[in-house]
């Protein structure tokens, strides 16, 4: 017999044998055991998750011996027959080549014929989404009132390219991304039928690798040992799919948290000059900054491939930081992530990103100001809210009637003279408060000023007029006052 490839080697035979969808199991056999099938199922899911594997199974179940019925032998011929896709009534069709509506009809003319051998007649058609409009439309009344003796069973990894009437038709199950975990184990699982070693690493490498795909998993294990002989270990890993280790990744991580630039930059360059492809190791470290924050939630999470001891280092280097802090830094990295998808230097999007992370950290945030204020003593706190506030450097602006402040009595046997303010300075202050003074239509009033002139020398006013006489202390000839009466247009009185 020719060689196998591991991805056909190793396809799941029976319901058992599928990994990561206990959901769509549970389910068909619930349907089997109870006698519920519906005329038409959908399988939706990415690539390598079992959509065809699931449909060969559950084909063999609806028509092996004595079926429907989900303990069935695989070795059986009719069940030999299905998988290997030669059965006459199990019909296996690729929707991209036959997409064309006189392909779906002359499809739907053999529809009517009873099955050959078996109880059911299955019409499997795979990448479903690929069929034109026209194929859908001829598929619709079919589709909705088949004869008993026949099923459908759709495949596809985009749903939202077929129709809504084809999809209300069917019974939908969208397969999931197979978790890390369970293809690093079924990987050793391969590795220990075909007397391979793999390392834990290597395995955990692989399966991170593809991605929630078990057949991505398959074909990289099956070039690993192509390439490698009986040992693989992770650097054969990295090196022939251009991975980042998790040592790299622990590195770029701990120059973030512990906010140490030139780390980071460091290990940037040397995966740049060794040829690593920069989105891979920016998403790897977006996936590590999750891991963090999820483990800060839930100190029971898993650490996401990354070593004991060097998961103890990020974990010590991150526990004085909050969740929002690494949830800022995984936005960051958001952001140049969809930078680096069009960029033809995706090296520099990553140096800048991960100096603002850095950034990220070092900044003081409002919550970090009450923080400090919770944990500080309520005495110190009361005491500075209980000082009085600094008086204004400048009246009010809508202030029109000035009544200086008058100077403290002076002492019995020294008699000192107030200052006066520098005309400079209090001219500034008339200059800004009418410049931000509002706007009104009304003519200003005239500004009076009263000043408090000393009993003694208080002029002597005549009857009917106006005492317009300087005090002794030249009063008028004050710079502020006369450019204070120019500027409100006002006068003295007495």
């Amino acid at each position: 017999m020719s060689y196998q490839v591991f991805a056909r080697k190793y396809r799941p035979r029976t319901f058992a044998d599928v990994l990561g969808q206990d959901h769509v199991v549970h389910t068909l056999r619930n349907a089997i055991e109870q006698d519920r099938l519906a005329h038409a199922y959908l399988f939706v899911g990415p690539r390598g998750t079992g959509k065809t594997s699931i449909s060969r199974i559950f084909s063999k179940a609806l028509n092996c011996p004595d079926g429907p019925s989900i303990e069935f032998d695989p070795d059986d011929s009719i069940c030999v027959e299905i998988a290997e896709g030669r059965s006459l009534d199990v019909l296996e069709i690729d929707g991209a080549s036959n997409n064309k509506v006189d392909e779906v009809r002359s499809l739907l003319e053999t529809v009517g014929f009873a099955p050959a051998s078996s109880r059911f007649r299955i019409i499997y058609i795979d990448e479903v989404h690929m069929l034109t409009t026209g194929a859908f439309n001829a598929l619709l009344k079919t589709l909705e009132e088949p004869p008993e003796h026949v099923k459908f069973i759709f495949a596809t990894t985009e749903p939202n390219k077929i129709l809504p009437t084809i999809i209300s038709r069917c019974q939908r199950f969208d397969l999931r991304p197979i978790p890390t975990e369970i293809i690093a184990s079924h990987l050793q699982h391969i590795a220990s039928e075909e007397s391979v070693k793999l390392d834990d690493s290597a395995a955990w490498a692989i399966a991170k690798g593809a991605d929630g795909g078990m057949r991505d998993a398959q074909s990289m294990l099956d070039q690993l040992v192509a390439f490698c002989g009986n040992e693989i270990t992770e650097s054969n890993v990295l090196d022939i799919f251009g991975f980042t280790s998790r040592e790299t990744v622990a590195s770029l991580l701990l120059g973030i948290l512990q906010k140490d630039p030139a780390r980071l930059l460091a290990v940037i360059l040397e995966q740049f000059e060794k040829g690593k492809d920069l989105s891979q190791l920016l998403a790897e470290v977006v996936s590590g900054i999750r891991a963090l924050v999820v483990a800060k939630l839930d100190p029971s999470a898993g650490r996401e491939g990354f070593p004991e001891a060097l998961w103890a280092d990020l974990t010590n280097a991150s526990a004085s930081l909050k969740p929002d802090r690494l949830l800022a830094i995984i936005d960051t990295f958001s952001e140049a992530e969809s930078r680096m998808k069009w960029a033809s230097n995706k090296r520099l999007h990553l140096e800048i990103a991960s100096l603002k992370a850095v950034q990220n950290l070092q900044e003081i945030r409002l919550s970090d100001v009450i923080t400090a204020i919770g944990k500080a003593d309520p005495a110190e706190v009361a005491e500075a809210l209980q000082s009085p506030p600094t008086p204004p450097a400048t009246p009010p602006a809508e202030s029109k009637e000035i009544e200086p402040t008058p100077p403290p009595a002076p002492a019995p046997e020294v008699k000192k003279t107030p200052t006066p303010p520098k005309a400079d300075s209090t001219l500034s202050t008339i200059d800004n408060l009418i410049a931000n003074a509002p706007e009104t239509a009304v003519e200003p009033e005239p500004v009076v000023l009263n000043p408090t002139p000393e009993p003694e020398k208080a002029p002597q006013n005549t009857p009917g007029k106006e005492n317009t006489s300087a005090p002794a202390d030249d009063f008028h000839d004050d710079p502020l006052i006369v450019e204070a009466l120019k500027v409100f247009k006002g006068r003295l009185i007495s």
